[in-house]
């Protein structure tokens, strides 16, 4: 059989059937667009967390009292030099800030813009940042999600921020914070390390935890001991650590569509497999005409599978087509919020690609088997009985 007049009699039959496969496209579409939707999300998310968790220190020491994390003594800074092998140690101040008239959460980071891995760990979010400017009075760096309850409470170019002793301590508004940064620094709120403390109520020789790096990767399980040995209150967080908490939460937010994908495709392998076992009277003569012409067996089998993969790949196709644009185009509303949360502020991210084929293409192959599967059985039980009998 010359290629050219199987694929026009291929398309000529997928052409007669398009009623019949409309209902299976659409189920198909709507499948791949929400699997392909979370896999999206999932991978763009787990790159910007990632490459903010690679531009942090090596290891985050805190100081627990009674099961619970309090400030942190500077004067740890100076036993922890001792180390060798230890370099770019420093203090770190940070907190939440509870702002009143919309019952929000801001998460206040205190940096020392004269440090020079304070620099390197932020360079992204201050670009083109005046130093010299921002100093020379209280001044802050605010992110997207601040900057609208902001505007909303009219608070334009500074807000009051209120004390522990009740008093008001009054901070200029310095910029807002690109919105692709939106989706580590949607809440943040920037300023200089001593007015952090100021607001966040921690004593100047103090503060939330101490950073440090280690260059050697082979020490860093040696230095890890060595800092747990210092101080009996002390609690060591690995850079790596953290990493594989996000991991296994993304993870964990991924694998629950995972599930309920698996639990949808067996359903719908099921739902394919009563369509097409159904066959009408017409297919059957369809398949009888063909074998009484001088069709094979496996010439009929081919064109029926066939015509299953060309509705499977085109359906598969437009599904991660309208996934990619509801993603990175119209930044996927709704699924956001399953990845990002919205119990505090509402987070307006910008997705970047971050497209691993390799998963698309597990996702085609776990697509297509039940197509496919769905029509070589009953195809195969009609081809194989004499042409006369499935004409009648």
């Amino acid at each position: 059989m010359r290629t050219s007049t199987f694929l026009n009699f291929l398309f000529l039959l997928i052409y007669k059937h398009k009623s019949k496969h409309i209902a299976i496209s659409l189920i198909s579409i709507l499948i791949v667009f929400l699997i392909s939707s979370v896999l999206f999300i999932s991978s763009s998310i787990q790159k910007e967390v990632f490459q903010t968790l690679d531009a942090q220190s090596d290891f985050v020491v805190q100081k627990i009292n009674s099961g619970k994390i309090v400030n942190t003594p500077n004067y740890w800074i100076d036993d922890f030099r001792d180390i060798n092998g230890i370099s770019n140690i420093q203090e770190r101040v940070y907190g939440q800030y509870f702002f009143e008239p919309s019952k929000k959460y801001f998460t206040i980071v205190g940096i020392d813009l004269f440090e020079e891995a304070t620099n390197k760990n932020i360079n992204l979010l201050l670009k083109k940042l005046n130093i010299s400017e921002f100093l020379s009075k209280d001044s802050m760096i605010i992110g997207n999600g601040v900057n609208e309850v902001f505007k909303k409470f009219h608070y334009f170019d500074d807000y009051s921020f209120k004390l522990h002793n009740r008093e008001v301590k009054k901070v200029s508004i310095f910029k807002s914070l690109p919105k692709d940064a939106n989706i580590i620094a949607n809440d943040l709120i920037i300023m200089d390390i001593f007015l952090a403390k100021k607001i966040l109520n921690i004593q100047e020789d103090e503060s939330t935890d101490i950073v440090l790096n280690v260059p050697n990767e082979l020490e860093q399980s040696n230095i890890k001991i060595e800092l747990i040995l210092k101080h009996l209150d002390i609690r060591v967080i690995q850079k790596d650590d953290i990493k594989k908490a996000y991991e296994n939460l993304y993870n964990y937010k991924g694998g629950i569509f995972l599930i309920l994908f698996i639990i949808v495709m067996i359903t719908f392998g099921l739902i394919l497999y009563q369509r097409y076992t159904m066959i009408s009277s017409s297919d059957k003569k369809e398949i009888g005409i063909l074998r009484a012409v001088g069709w094979s067996i496996k010439d009929v089998i081919k064109l029926k599978i066939s015509e299953t993969f060309i509705i499977a790949f085109i359906s598969f196709l437009i599904g991660v087509i309208i996934a990619y644009i509801y993603v990175y185009f119209l930044n996927a509303p709704i699924l956001s919020n399953i990845f990002l949360g919205f119990g505090n502020l509402e987070n307006r991210v910008s997705y970047t690609p971050n497209i691993d084929f390799s998963t698309i293409i597990t996702l085609f192959l776990f697509f297509i088997i039940p197509f496919i599967s769905a029509v070589l059985i009953p195809t195969w039980k009609i081809a194989v009985i004499e042409p006369s009998e499935s004409m009648k």
